[in-house]
């Protein structure tokens, strides 16, 4: 294809960034997998890797639908840079269990976390590429904003000197998928950089920080946001190198210096808070309901009700710990059975298996009370039906693999508003 872009895929899981930058079939995502989806975008090799699992699950699924030509099942740290194809663009979700939601921030290690350390896979792949990728597309949970608690902030300005020292500018938003009609309450971090020499880069060097932020920016055009506080966004220098800011940034802070939306180019960053600006259809739990298609395995017994309903209810009771010591636990309520009347909330990586949680989706329906089935987590990430469905994958499995995936339209999306960009740019080169 002519202007074709070629991408490296990262931490693949089962293949949520190259749903939303190919299609599937030739289809988009945002449309069901029903209209034609013409994408410039193709996957010259792609890697998934989990650790300390002896079957790899999720690279078989991915292997299953993509095929196992140029797809890597092995620890990216030990992979030859040489051996990765040059690039235009570089994605991935790369794994953030250290700042999840599953774990304190107290807990939470940071970039110098089992998991967190591979973000230096992306950087080493970055800083060894004689042809560095001119565009990165990356994403993780939106508490990467205010990790760790010591340093509120700190590993995010870890990754924007790291760019900013390899040459690129950066722009980032936290989106909650919700928001612009999609079916999952679904909040993230994405990140765009821009290689220094790329039209795109030299756009941003041409406007103010908050116009590229609000109106000219890829994720601006692509997700439209508003601000009240357009006239005196937070603004300061990255100072030091990446291992004085690892030591020093925001040190003692209780804050975080970081808003949900920003712009950082040569060290100045700009971020300031924004609010989605979507009067577009919305998409509810019922809309993605099977009908007389779910299986008897799914649905509740009648004698466990009173235990979801224990646990997904408000507690204020004493209890009693490992050592013996007695304590005053509390904790809020949640809905149940969730609403069919709205988005759902976000699917976690336990939310398969028959016993009783507090966090699993539960929905009450003609036969009774039930819990999601696989194909209808997927249709929550906006996955193509039985996507994960492989022989010898579990349903427990598949969901776990839906809980840690992303909603393939917020990629379809971006990717379409980077591709509108890009293509300008070689337009604009081509009139040279």
């Amino acid at each position: 294809m002519e202007n074709e872009i070629k991408v490296v895929e990262l931490f693949a899981g089962v293949g949520g960034f190259r749903l939303g930058l190919e299609g599937w079939n030739g289809k988009s995502a945002s449309s069901g997998y029903k209209k034609s989806l013409k994408s410039p975008y193709k996957v010259v090799w792609s890697n998934q890797w989990e650790p300390s699992t002896k079957t790899q699950h999720a690279s078989l699924v991915y292997e299953n639908r993509f095929g196992k030509n140029r797809h890597s099942n092995e620890d990216i740290a030990q992979v030859d840079v040489s051996k990765i194809p040059d690039h235009d663009l570089l994605v991935g979700g790369f794994p953030c269990q250290d700042y999840s939601v599953a774990t304190t921030l107290k807990n939470s290690k940071g970039l110098i976390g089992k998991k967190g350390v591979l973000w230096w896979s992306i950087h080493k792949i970055i800083s060894e590429k004689k042809n560095k990728p001119k565009y990165l597309f990356l994403e993780n949970v939106d508490r990467l904003l205010i990790s760790p608690s010591g340093q509120r902030g700190r590993d995010f300005a870890i990754i924007l000197q790291s760019l900013n020292e390899l040459g690129y500018a950066v722009e980032w938003r936290v989106i909650n998928a919700a928001d612009f009609g999609m079916p999952q309450r679904r909040r993230r971090i994405f990140i765009l950089a821009y290689l220094k020499g790329t039209n795109i880069y030299e756009s941003i060097k041409e406007v103010a920080p908050t116009e590229w932020i609000l109106e000219d920016g890829t994720l601006a055009e692509a997700f439209p946001v508003t601000s009240e506080n357009t006239l005196f966004p937070t603004e300061f220098k990255l100072k030091g190198d990446i291992v004085s800011i690892s030591e020093n940034f925001n040190k003692g802070g209780t804050t975080g210096l970081f808003e949900n939306t920003g712009l950082m180019i040569n060290g100045l960053v700009t971020t300031l808070k924004t609010q989605p600006n979507y009067d577009g259809k919305f998409t509810i739990l019922r809309d993605l309901i099977q009908n007389g298609e779910v299986t008897s395995e799914f649905y509740i017994d009648k004698n466990d009700l009173d235990k979801w309903a224990y646990l997904k209810g408000p507690k204020k009771e004493m209890r009693t710990n490992a050592q013996g010591f007695e304590y005053n636990y509390s904790e809020g309520g949640m809905i149940f059975p969730d609403p069919l009347d709205k988005p759902s909330r976000t699917i976690i990586t336990g939310e398969g298996g028959k016993s009783p949680s507090r966090f699993k989706h539960v929905i009450q329906t003609p036969k009774g009370y039930r819990r999601l089935s696989p194909v209808e987590l997927e249709r929550l990430n906006m996955f193509p039906d039985d996507h994960t469905k492989l022989e010898g994958v579990s349903d427990t499995k598949r969901a776990f693999f839906m809980g840690n995936a992303l909603v393939v339209g917020v990629i379809e999306k971006i990717g379409i508003a980077l591709n509108q960009k890009i293509t300008n740019e070689v337009t604009l080169q081509s009139e040279r």
